[in-house]
């Protein structure tokens, strides 16, 4: 009920699971969670990013502005724990067939940022989804115990396994 994908290139992550949650939600699926959207607004900076909190038409920054020449990381972790309390209130409020995370990255594998929103769903049976970068994969292996189920970068057949995932969980 935990699965997870890797898409080659910038922000291609970010693209398919956009389209995925939008053709879950196309058919149906109660999809929460978020999906990240990057905004370029000078080719001489890096982009802001924003997540979506799906559900709803919430947009939450969780890019800091650091100056041209800053480097290392930029994430914004109030922006983040503010997303994750938007997300996690979704769940207490029921009604929700799938969760959708925009990557198992540094914070989850930290043990921190939707790690417990992501261990909350499974723990209720609400399949969930993410993104993963090679960099990422050994932490998420190692919070999933080795169960989280890796799918092609193909929004056809994730959007199958996790039609198929919401359907299970929805069984008696």
């Amino acid at each position: 009920m935990f699965a997870f994908f890797t898409a080659p290139g910038r922000g291609a992550g970010d693209a398919l699971l956009a389209e995925v949650a939008d053709m879950l939600t196309a058919r149906g699926v109660r999809v929460r969670g978020v999906v990240q959207c990057n905004f370029e607004y000078d080719p001489a900076r890096r982009c802001h990013m924003d997540l979506r909190i799906l559900g709803s038409d919430h947009l939450v920054r969780i890019s800091q502005e650091r100056g041209i020449h800053a480097k290392g990381c930029r994430l914004d972790t109030q922006g983040l724990a503010e997303a994750v309390f938007h997300v996690d209130s979704g769940l207490a409020a029921g009604e929700t067939d799938l969760v959708i995370v925009n990557k198992f990255g540094k914070q989850e594998c930290d043990g921190e940022g939707f790690r417990d929103v992501i261990a909350r769903a499974l723990l209720e049976d609400i399949p969930v989804l993410t993104s993963c970068g090679p960099g990422h994969r050994a932490g998420l292996l190692e919070f999933s115990g080795g169960l989280a189920t890796e799918l092609p970068a193909d929004a056809a057949q994730i959007v199958d396994w996790c039609v198929e995932q919401a359907a299970l969980a929805r069984q008696p």
